[in-house]
């Protein structure tokens, strides 16, 4: 865990110096996830997982893109800490909607982290504006700060009923996924109660950090609604993702270098499936992030 005083009552401490090594974090959770192998049919250094269009090295360009945008993020939340928390989200889509374009112009149109700018922006602010209020800085806060920032959002974006749907729209009516919105409008729970928990103790146990954070994922994989699976393999595809995610945890879990065969067979499956668990990988991305700063 990287040490960054995060005593907001310490005046000798610059912001921007802060605001710097929260961002350097979260690009770190950002390279550590793609570059945590293997991980079932997603991009990570041994193959492109389900992806034939994108690679390991449009994952580490779009994060270096992302990286200058993220101290931003923080600027902004520290800004308005006189507006209610709810009226945060108008003021950060458009730092999110230049953010994401400097990530498509380093990756030629690419999209390799919307989902990350979405979750990373909203605890960006977070932090900028805990940090602002003097008030603790934490998990918990962090999460709680960035669910009251999306309070309302996702009756607001994915319970219209226009003619022309969205992806997340037509999954949210037909299936009843919240996606990305709606875990962030209920303070990421699934982060909050289980990813982080059980990666904090694993490492507690002496877990090797990656075989720890591969487990983490299957966890993740076993409980999230991802609507990237679920838009490429519709319900059924969901289902068995989570069911074979639930089932090599049961077995016990990734342990060892030995359970890695179990990964590989679970990889090739997705990528016969045409499976990918964007979703889980964002979520890890944010269990990494809140790991350092806790």
């Amino acid at each position: 865990m990287m040490s960054i005083p995060v005593n907001p009552t310490n005046a000798s401490i610059q912001p921007q110096s802060l605001y710097d090594a929260w961002a350097d974090l979260a690009w770190r959770a950002m390279l550590t996830e793609v570059n945590l192998s293997p991980k079932p049919g997603l991009v990570d250094r041994l193959n492109c997982g389900a992806h034939k269009d994108m690679a390991l090295e449009d994952f580490h360009r779009s994060a270096e893109a992302i990286r200058d945008w993220l101290p931003r993020f923080m600027e902004y939340g520290a800004s308005c800490t006189r507006l209610p928390p709810e009226s945060v989200l108008a003021g950060l889509r458009p730092l999110g909607m230049a953010c994401e374009a400097a990530m498509f112009r380093a990756t030629a149109g690419v999209n390799t982290h919307k989902g990350s700018i979405f979750s990373l922006g909203l605890l960006c602010a977070a932090i900028g504006r805990l940090y602002q209020l003097r008030q603790p800085i934490t998990a918990q806060t962090l999460c709680a700060t960035s669910a009251a920032f999306c309070r309302g959002l996702t009756a607001r974006e994915l319970r219209q009923n226009n003619l022309q749907l969205t992806a997340g729209q037509r999954l949210y009516q037909q299936l009843g996924l919240t996606g990305a919105r709606g875990e962030a409008e209920a303070g990421y729970p699934l982060v909050i109660r289980h990813a982080l928990p059980h990666y904090r103790a694993l490492l507690a146990q002496g877990r090797d950090p990656e075989l720890a954070l591969l487990d983490t994922l299957l966890l993740l994989m076993s409980l999230n609604g991802d609507t990237n699976v679920a838009s490429r393999g519709g319900s059924d595809g969901l289902r068995w993702l989570q069911q074979h995610a639930s089932f090599l945890l049961r077995q016990g879990g990734i342990r060892t270098p030995d359970d890695l065969v179990f990964l590989h067979q679970f990889n090739q499956q997705c990528i016969e499936r045409n499976l990918s668990p964007g979703g889980s990988a964002d979520l890890l991305i944010v269990t990494w992030f809140l790991a350092q700063i806790s």
